[in-house]
């Protein structure tokens, strides 16, 4: 396994929609592995292959791992639902309700604010052998953060949702991000 250097906000590859996993072979367990090692080592619980310079529909969730950033969370008691999650070619098939909470982003470091997502998902995905699965998560921190990974891979970033625009100003701000452009998503979704 290897870590890998997390991408930064400003990078245009986080803009970029991901292609969808074509083959579920040696290259994609070893990517995965990859992916998890610099979750792990950044003290993320969440990571999208565009996050670490690779445009392919692959996500991984650890809602569980004792991450300092996210002490205060604890995820939801979906049934079937194990962590740590693989989650390849995924899309949300169903959603409704509404809800807001502090969001931060390895992208973005020292960066927290508040985003809006929704408050119930239903998610259609493939596993890392390729067997279609489907799941619904509602009202916590692993429907919070399935969000934020999917957007990552349909090139959306959470200062494309924030509840108030003069905090995510000022938390970029404070970070000194502030300064840094990155295109809007349709930019470069042509």
């Amino acid at each position: 396994m290897a870590r890998l250097e997390i991408v930064k906000y400003g990078d245009p590859i986080l803009r970029k929609v991901t292609s969808r996993v074509i083959k579920f072979d040696k290259s994609l367990k070893k990517l995965i592995e990859d992916m998890f090692e610099t979750m792990y080592a950044s003290e993320g619980i969440g990571l999208a292959a565009p996050q670490i310079g690779v445009s392919k529909r692959v996500l991984i969730l650890d809602v569980d791992y004792p991450s300092k950033r996210y002490e205060n969370e604890k995820a939801g008691k979906e049934e079937n639902i194990y962590n740590p999650m693989v989650l390849v070619n995924p899309v949300i098939i169903q959603s409704e309700g509404e809800m807001e909470s502090f969001e931060g982003c390895l992208s973005f470091p020292d960066v927290f604010f508040k985003v809006k997502r929704y408050q119930k998902i239903i998610v259609r995905y493939q596993d890392i052998l390729g067997k279609e699965r489907k799941f619904e998560s509602q009202g916590d921190l692993l429907c919070r953060c399935l969000q934020h990974e999917i957007d990552h891979l349909d090139g959306k970033l959470m200062v494309d949702k924030p509840v108030s625009e003069a905090e995510m100003i000022g938390s970029l701000k404070e970070a000194g991000l502030d300064q840094v452009t990155s295109p809007p998503a349709s930019a470069v979704l042509g």
